[in-house]
């Protein structure tokens, strides 16, 4: 991974708030496992950290958030131990004590929707889309957890969408369904918005905000459970012929056909 894949700042929007762009504008920002072992780090150092109030995430390039995770990835590894491993990233974020904002201006999907809805509040421009469509990319499946915030944050029925109609969201029906908290029209204005949502944080009491997200932490570990056997499903998933025709096209920038 070059060190400019994943760009920290401290300082460009204020005392107490870690901003974190995914850079890789030319791959839509698709996360490498370099880059999610960086964050899996940065999570444990930020948890500590007393002097942060805010984290933001955001994409570059104005075209994408994150499309999903460099499918190459996936052919070093025993696929389903790479989902659980990427997966304790995931609950390091959403276990910040700091109020976490996904900052989304263009696509928002696979890996990147998951990091998404694992942030507290998301803030989107007009013309981002949020989905799932691996039904038709790749043909493989969610862990029950990441299904599970994608349920909360967007509901079931936007969920069902997604992924069993290959569907991206647009940004205002995310909206209306009260997945975003806010819809702004461009990159400016996105930054404006995130940036009056930090200072109102920074002025508020950390003891209710921390207070609070553990309480929500608490309430949805129960819910989050994935089903019984849920391991061994994703396993026959994975090694199954779907999923090789899915990375094999994906590769060779074809469209893939499934015959599961």
């Amino acid at each position: 991974m070059s060190a400019d894949d994943l760009l920290i700042d401290r300082d460009r929007l204020g005392a107490g708030v870690l901003e974190v762009t995914f850079n890789r504008p030319e791959r839509r920002n698709a996360f490498t496992k370099d880059m999610y072992l960086r964050l899996r780090d940065l999570w444990d150092v930020t948890a500590r950290d007393r002097g942060m109030r805010v984290v933001v995430l955001r994409g570059a390039g104005g075209k994408a958030f994150a499309a999903g995770n460099e499918i190459s990835d996936f052919l070093e590894a025993d696929a389903v131990d790479y989902e659980n491993w990427i997966r304790e990233m995931f609950d390091r974020l959403w276990a910040l004590p700091q109020v976490t904002i996904a900052a989304v201006d263009g696509v928002c999907v696979g890996g990147g929707l998951a990091v998404a809805t694992h942030c507290d509040l998301r803030v989107a421009t007009s013309a981002s889309r949020f989905g799932y469509p691996i039904a038709r990319t790749l043909g493989n499946a969610l862990s029950g957890t990441v299904l599970y915030r994608c349920q909360a944050i967007f509901g079931e029925s936007l969920t069902r969408e997604m992924l069993l109609a290959s569907r991206l969201v647009a940004a205002e029906r995310a909206y209306n369904a009260g997945a975003l908290t806010a819809v702004v029209d461009d990159a400016t204005a996105l930054d404006a918005e995130i940036a009056a949502l930090a200072d109102g944080i920074a002025q508020a009491s950390r003891v209710t905000i921390e207070t609070t997200k553990h309480q929500l932490i608490s309430r949805a570990r129960p819910a989050e459970s994935s089903i019984a056997g849920e391991e061994d499903l994703l396993r026959e998933v994975y090694g199954g012929a779907d999923f090789a025709e899915g990375v094999r096209a994906f590769l060779a920038k074809e469209r893939p056909a499934f015959k599961g």
